[in-house]
């Protein structure tokens, strides 16, 4: 029988493998963004963990903790494992406003934040989202199994279930 190695993905971190026995786990995901990508060819998936949209410090551009570095240091840690930008396979996961009030400035919906930076990226990589389910105010657990890329999600008192496909309510 075989037993997964689940990897856990903390906040503001990145998880790169090529291990077909590792998921790649980002936990109680809320207004931060879980980014997955993975490369089909060969096998490769990277999750990263996001909790701000971008990174103000020009010395380190690859900082997970921000969105926009982030998902840069994502998609190159890939291509050095031999992945090609364009065949990789893009899943986003949460990006909620955990707290709803009236009159709330912009700057402070950081999971709004979080999207607006994350496709503004994706675009000028010229990347495609394959899947999301972002936004909402729930928080989410994101799962990337690395032997198939497949990517999951498990909203708050919900079962696991595939990105991109809905679970039906109870009659």
């Amino acid at each position: 029988m075989r037993t997964d190695n689940v990897i856990t993905v903390g906040l503001g971190e990145l998880a790169i493998s090529e291990d077909p026995s590792d998921v790649l786990t980002a936990f109680g995901l809320g207004s931060c963004l879980g980014i997955g990508a993975y490369a089909p060819a060969i096998g490769v998936g990277g999750l990263l963990h996001a909790m701000l949209p971008e990174y103000s410090k020009k010395e380190d551009r690859l900082a997970p903790k921000y969105v926009d570095s982030g998902l840069l240091q994502l998609i190159k840690e890939l291509e050095a494992k031999g992945a090609v930008r364009e065949q990789l396979h893009i899943n986003m996961v949460g990006a909620a406003n955990m707290i709803e009030m009236q009159g709330v400035p912009n700057q402070l919906k950081i999971g709004e934040r979080n999207l607006e930076v994350a496709y503004r990226i994706l675009n000028e990589l010229g990347l495609k989202i394959q899947n999301e389910e972002t936004g909402g105010t729930i928080g989410r657990t994101t799962r990337l199994y690395v032997e198939t890329g497949a990517m999951t999600v498990r909203a708050m008192g919900k079962p696991e279930r595939p990105i991109g496909q809905s679970i039906p309510e109870p009659a």
